[in-house]
């Protein structure tokens, strides 16, 4: 038996890690590394994000993308000769309006909650939006083809409450 699979060299060869000792041990660095830039100063606590804050930074990452869609649709609806073209020009108006407004209230609810959110990095077809969220810094990544769906779920539902309202069965 060569050197290296004998005695505890056996468990060493080993590069297999289970999930729940991955995070222990990245959550661990992570307070680590928390702590040594906190450099001294008074102990600040430092917590992962919770699911809710997971949400907000999701719909707040899609929002955006959803808007730039609807302005885009906006523009070209404008500049055709369809028949119903001052109808659909002002339902995108709304929905932007709509979105518009979800985007400040995700915005101020990040701000309340201490949470930063950077300018995306793109590697390949994955999305990533680096976060720091009350002293943890993380990453949130999306592939494009989850961004896309999420984008067409959002719009659907703004879509949907649009119609509700002019069915004068809506609410806000």
């Amino acid at each position: 038996m060569s050197k290296k699979l004998s005695g505890n060299g056996l468990w060493e060869s080993s590069r297999m890690m289970l999930p729940q000792h991955k995070e222990q041990s990245v959550s661990a660095s992570r307070q680590a590394a928390g702590e040594a830039a906190a450099g001294g100063a008074a102990h600040r606590t430092v917590s992962p994000p919770t699911a809710k804050d997971i949400e907000v930074i999701k719909s707040y990452i899609i929002l955006p993308v959803a808007l730039e869609i609807v302005e885009k649709k906006n523009r070209e609806v404008e500049m055709s000769s369809q028949t119903f073209k001052a109808l659909y020009a002002a339902a995108t108006k709304v929905l932007a309006q709509h979105i518009r407004g979800d985007i400040q209230r995700y915005r101020k609810s990040l701000l309340e909650q201490g949470i930063r959110i950077f300018e995306p990095s793109m590697d390949g077809l994955d999305i990533r939006y680096r976060f720091v969220c009350r002293g943890m810094e993380d990453e949130f990544t999306m592939t494009r083809d989850y961004l896309k769906s999420q984008v067409s779920l959002a719009i659907g539902h703004y879509t949907n409450h649009l119609t509700a309202i002019l069915r004068g069965t809506g609410k806000r």
